[in-house]
This record gives structure tokens, C-alpha cells and sequence, in this order.
């Protein structure tokens, strides 16, 4: 359609004389327009472009109020939710913005949670941990999970972290993390626990390589009316039961923390070199063939996962956590994933085989006797684990050895001496000693005594100090030759020179040559001990 430019030029000026204080245009103006322009052909089009005119300015003055009241409610939204952060108990500032994508970030086909476990839908904070130790270490090689409750008998979680750390390097310690999940809801038990490690892995708890976390109470469901099951009655059924939410809930916070899961127990021992063998294990396999490596035979300890897969294994447990044992349902997935009703049970278990590869021999072994199940004893051990070498020999001096310990049936001091066997006493007291006096005095460049071995981890030497007697005293006094340097050692009132002191269980060092020929090495205890003393290897080394 044609317009004449000087009739839009009137148009204009009209408009504006219209409305010459810049307000919006009203209906009224528009029916004012309208009788002006009466009887030209144009006068339908300006009337509904001054009302869409009219509409957009409205919509825009509406469009920036919601906008308003929008961020409102957003800013109020945020406040609610970082106040709920907040209230979860014994999170620091850092763990809570380090643990807030536990849940909120959960993997999509793992919302389904909500279905196995309903009553979590009013208590949505339950799926945070109380984490009670834990500097939120991530991007580590392997995560180990231990699970732990409180038995009626005996705790030997110390003695299991004692046997993770054994030997391990820095650089190991460094790129791993273990997770303890104290499966319990009573506050005072869990910090109790917590001060343990706090107390006997001072160095792991700083380093953030060790974790303590807990379960809120609302976590768990009803465990009162379980259906019984293959036999097992009421409290076995709910102990099973709850032992299945606890290793789901452990995975679940391990999950986003490294590449491999290594789910253990909280009464085991390991082999030496455990770390190195799994990780060059796991890296020979094809990454896409297997769900489960094995580094023990028994239940559910040493068995690896990749932990991109947990979270399917974890909804697996949750859909069926009231049906059967933790170790069944494992095989239960395999079996879905990969057998054919169709086919025989020989067939099924070679495919279940591309899927669960067994590492041998194994590379821990279960010594727990009493069973955090109440009542239940079990010796379960496994036959691919070997026997560990307990004692490390060398070839030392001729000396004669005595000690004011007393001695564990024939574990004798010779023995370690010799390297035939360790030595091992009951718990040490205030001014207990152990000797070695040389047929000959001898120059001594060095000396190494480690406390503790892989079955008896916890049994160390505490504070306890090395000292050597020298054969004659005025050699004290005279320079190490080539040195120009005197080394000046505290002495005992029996003229002992105290030259070392054991720490985390091992006392090694050199033996400055100012020191010069000695007759005598002794181990003196200074305080009274909770442990047993055991000494794995001795090694005086002689020019």
C-alpha cells in the first residue's frame, strides 16, 4: 500500500500535538483521532497501530515489575537454601560448599532414589554425611571405603588403617584417599571414633588423605518389620539390611572423589605393596570389559570398581536392599548384565567372568573373629592370600641380647636378632629396656629397629629413645675425622649416649664416627604403653 510522505508528515505533527507531555497515548486520544480522521481510507490501520502501540508500552511497564518481583523471590530462594547448608551438623564452611553437589547434583537416573527409599522425600538432608573429619580431598587414583559400626567384642579398625598405611610412600598417600563411614547415629560414638584417628593418625588426618564421616538418623528407614528370608531371622535380616544402605551411602559420597572405589572392611590386614599391585592391575584391563576386580576371595572385601559405574551398582543394591546380602546382589547384577536364562549355569558364570576378574594371590585377609553382626563369631579366612613375611632379617654382630619385657610364649628377643622370627612382648612400662651388648666393642655406622609388622601393626615402640655406650669415654671428645665437627649427645646417668628415638615406630639413623668404638646399643622406654611391643626387624650396620 502506498502512503503519501506529506500525509505522514501531518500525522506526525498531530501525534505530538496530541500529546505534547509525552505521556502515553490513551483511548481517548485515539477515539479523538479517529472522528478527525473519519472518511479517509487509513484511519482502521492508525487506530490499531496507536492500540498495539498502547499494548507494548503496558506490557513492558508489566514485563519490568514481574522482573522485580522475580529476583525477589529468587534472592529469598537462595537465602532459604544456603540457610539449610548451614544447619547440617559439624559441617565446616568449606565441606559444605565442597559437599552441597552431593545431592543436588546427583545423577540424573539416580533421582530414582526417592522411589527405593521414600521417607527420604521429607528428610532431604539425609543424604548429606556429617562429615566429621575430611579436608574434601578429590581427583585422587583410589578411594578406599571403610565402613564401621560399633561391636560388642572388639574394634580392630585401628589396627586395619595401621595396616593400610604400613610402608606407604608420600607419593601413594598423596594420590589416595580412605573414607571411614562410622555407620552409626550416636553422636558420642562417632566423635569418640573420630579422636582415635585424630589421635593415632595425626599426619593423615592433616594431610586430608583420611576422612571421617557418619549418616544422619533420618537416612535410615524402618528396619522393624522386615520380611524374613532364607532363613535368617529378624536381627540377621536387618542387619544385613542396614548393611546394604550403609555401603550404597558410602559409595555414593566416594563416587565423585577419584577414578577407582576399593570397597574394604574394618578388620583386615594388607599386603605389602598393596597400593602399586591394584593400581598397575586395574590399568592392564581394558576399561570397558570388567565391573569388578578382586584382590580377595572373601564377601565383599578388596573388590574394585571404576567409579563411573557406581552409580548404576548403587541403584541396583537400593532397588533390592531388603532381599538379600550385599555380596549376592553383586552377582545378581553380573547376571543380569550378561547371562541368558536360556543358556546353562556353566555358560552364565564364563560370561560373568569377563566381568569379575579374580587378582591372585590375594591382597588382604580377613582377622576379625567377632562379627559386628552381635553373637556371631566367624574365622573366615582366605587360602590365596599366603602367608605374610612378618620379620625382615639381616646378619648382625655377635651380641648378647637381654630385655626387661616379658616375653609372648617363644617369641624371643634372639630370634628377631638372628632373623629367624620377631620379637614380641606385652605392653611395655616406664623404665622397661631392651640390650644388646657386643662380644666386641665395633664401630657402628648405623642402626634401624622397626616396631610393628602387617599382622600386628599397632604393636609399636612409643616413646622410646636409642642410645649406645661407647668403649672408651675420651673418644667422645675427639673430632670425626675429616669433619672438624663434634656431635654433642645427651647422657645418662649411666653414661649412655642418647643418639635417636623412634618415631611412628622406627628408629634408623647414622652413628656419627666421634662416637667412635661402642660396646653396647640399648632401647630405653620412657612411658607405660596400651600395646603389645613387637620388633620385626633389627639391623646394626658395622664397617
Amino acid at each position: 500500500m502506498y502512503v503519501n510522505s506529506s500525509f505522514l508528515k501531518g500525522e506526525k505533527e498531530h501525534f505530538l500535538a496530541l500529546n505534547v507531555a509525552g505521556e502515553p497515548w490513551t483511548l481517548e486520544h485515539m477515539r479523538l483521532r479517529k472522528l478527525r480522521t473519519r472518511g479517509n481510507g487509513l484511519d482502521t490501520y492508525q487506530s490499531q497501530f496507536l492500540e498495539l502501540h498502547q499494548r507494548l508500552l503496558y506490557a513492558e511497564k508489566e514485563n519490568k515489575k514481574r522482573s522485580r518481583e522475580l529476583s525477589i523471590v529468587l534472592d529469598a530462594i537462595k537465602l532459604v537454601v544456603a540457610e539449610r547448608l548451614n544447619s547440617t551438623a559439624n559441617h565446616t564452611d568449606a565441606m559444605k560448599l565442597k559437599m552441597s553437589n552431593f545431592t543436588s547434583k546427583l545423577p540424573l537416573h539416580l533421582t530414582n532414589i526417592y522411589y527405593y527409599l521414600p521417607h527420604l522425600q521429607e528428610h532431604e538432608n539425609s543424604l548429606y554425611p556429617n562429615v566429621v573429619i575430611g579436608q574434601g580431598r578429590i581427583g585422587v587414583s583410589l578411594v578406599m571405603g571403610i565402613p564401621t559400626v560399633k561391636r560388642e567384642k572388639q574394634s580392630y579398625l585401628m589396627g586395619t588403617l595401621n595396616s593400610l598405611f604400613y610402608e606407604m610412600s608420600s607419593e601413594q598417600k598423596n594420590d589416595c584417599v580412605v573414607v571411614i563411614f562410622v555407620a552409626e547415629v550416636n553422636a558420642e560414638y562417632v566423635n569418640s571414633i573420630a579422636e582415635s584417628v585424630r589421635t593415632s593418625f595425626p599426619n593423615e588426618v592433616q594431610s586430608g588423605v583420611l576422612e571421617v564421616i557418619s549418616p544422619l538418623a533420618s537416612y535410615y528407614p524402618d528396619l522393624s518389620n522386615l520380611k524374613e528370608t532364607f532363613g535368617d531371622s529378624k536381627e540377621r535380616v536387618r542387619w544385613r539390611t542396614k548393611q546394604n544402605l550403609d555401603y550404597s551411602f558410602l559409595m555414593l559420597y566416594a563416587q565423585p572423589k577419584g577414578t577407582f572405589y576399593l570397597q574394604l572392611e574394618d578388620d583386615i590386614v594388607a599386603k605389602p605393596q598393596y597400593f602399586q599391585k591394584i593400581k598397575t592391575f586395574a590399568l592392564s584391563k581394558p576399561s570397558d570389559e570388567w565391573i569388578i576386580l578382586e584382590f580377595s576371595q572373601l564377601g565383599f572385601i578388596g573388590k574394585l570398581f571404576r567409579t563411573k559405574d557406581l552409580p548404576l551398582i548403587v541403584e541396583f543394591f537400593l532397588m533390592f536392599y531388603k532381599d538379600k546380602p550385599i555380596d549376592w546382589l553383586l552377582d545378581h547384577l553380573l547376571w543380569v548384565k550378561v547371562c541368558n536364562p536360556e543358556k546353562d549355569p556353566k555358560h552364565c558364570d564364563k560370561q560373568k567372568a569377563y566381568l569379575r576378574i579374580r587378582a591372585k594371590p590375594s591382597l588382604f585377609q580377613h582377622v576379625g573373629i567377632h562379627s559386628s553382626l552381635a553373637g556371631k563369631v566367624q574365622n573366615l579366612k582366605d587360602k590365596d592370600f599366603g602367608k605374610n613375611m612378618l620379620h625382615k632379617p639381616h646378619v648382625n654382630p655377635p651380641a648378647k641380647v637381654t630385655t626387661s619385657l616379658r616375653i609372648f610364649q617363644d617369641y624371643t628377643l634372639e630370634k628377631v636378632y638372628e632373623g629367624i622370627d620377631c620379637f614380641w612382648a606385652f605392653s611395655p612400662v616406664a623404665g622397661d629396656y631392651i640390650l644388646f651388648t657386643f662380644s666386641q666393642p665395633l664401630k657402628a655406622e648405623g642402626y634401624l629397629f622397626r616396631s610393628g609388622n602387617m599382622e600386628h601393626p599397632g604393636d609399636k615402640l612409643y616413646n622410646t629413645t636409642v642410645e649406645v655406650l661407647p668403649a672408651v669415654e675420651t673418644e667422645l671428645l675427639k673430632d670425626a675425622i675429616g669433619q672438624g665437627d663434634k656431635v654433642n649427645y645427651q647422657t645418662t646417668k649411666d653414661g649412655y649416649l642418647k643418639i635417636g628415638t623412634f618415631d611412628n615406630g622406627i628408629a634408623e639413623d647414622i652413628i656419627s664416627p666421634s662416637v667412635g668404638k661402642i660396646q653396647a646399643i640399648r632401647l630405653s622406654i620412657h612411658s607405660n604403653s596400651s600395646v603389645w611391643a613387637l620388633l620385626s626387624e633389627i639391623f646394626i650396620k658395622t664397617s
